[in-house]
């Protein structure tokens, strides 16, 4: 109980995979980790050079679109994930579908623990849902705003892991992080092109940011899968049964 109180705990159990006998590789975490920040890292030396951050205001601005940066790459990666999870049951081979079928249920309950987290900030602020919060009265309103301030740490941590350990698949099997993960990244890029993102940014320096994330992600992916079979055995044939 004391372990749900504290949002920030309750995400590391909700999106941090742990089956039974998983393989945990101190090197892997430690190059998901830094992917992950050098992404940031790379995204604050763009905004500061190009956006001209120069007030609170601005500051606020920037951390306002890096959030929603975030938020777009878990909803991409919630579209990608039944997709590429169920291509993958589908090539596994005999007993292994029902196996990895199984699995999939604690992922799936994570991405659907974001979306209900993130679904409980319309309830505390939307106008739309201001005839229910008059209707609980101060009671109703106070409990809405500790869920509202609970589920504000539970998502942003949350969305940190989600991308850290792509929505713990590796609780399915360990190959699945890389390949989900060099799936999102290139489908990330793909929709910033399509969108214009950065328009401030010269022409040259857009192109080696964008496609920067997307090359960098998929070698590391490749070197964590040589790493799994390499180290511990673990491969994408093998993990199909074939």
């Amino acid at each position: 109980m004391r372990g749900i109180l504290n949002p920030f705990h309750a995400a590391q159990r909700t999106f941090r995979p742990s089956r039974a006998g998983i393989v945990h590789d101190p090197r892997v975490r430690v190059l998901q980790l830094w992917r992950t920040v050098l992404g940031l890292v790379a995204w604050v030396g763009l905004t500061l050079t190009y956006k001209g951050v120069v007030s609170a205001a601005d500051v606020k601005a920037a951390a306002d679109d890096r959030f929603g940066q975030s938020w777009s790459s878990v909803l991409v990666l919630v579209c990608t994930f039944p997709v590429v999870v169920g291509a993958f049951v589908a090539a596994a081979r005999g007993p292994l579908r029902g196996l990895y079928l199984r699995r999939a249920l604690r992922p799936l309950g994570s991405v659907l623990a974001v979306m209900a987290s993130m679904a409980t900030f319309p309830l505390a602020m939307a106008p739309e849902s201001a005839g229910l919060r008059e209707a609980v009265g101060l009671p109703g309103k106070i409990v809405i705003g500790v869920l509202c301030f609970w589920s504000l740490g539970f998502a942003l941590y949350g969305i940190g892991l989600s991308l850290v350990h792509v929505f713990r698949t590796a609780d399915i099997h360990e190959v699945l992080p890389p390949l989900l993960a060099g799936v999102l990244v290139w489908e990330m890029a793909l929709l910033d092109v399509v969108t214009g993102a950065y328009p401030q940014v010269p022409a040259a320096v857009r192109t080696v940011f964008i496609l920067g994330a997307p090359v960098t992600v998929t070698a590391l992916s490749w070197w964590e899968l040589r790493r799994l079979g390499r180290r511990h055995g673990l491969t994408v044939r093998g993990a199909l049964g074939r």
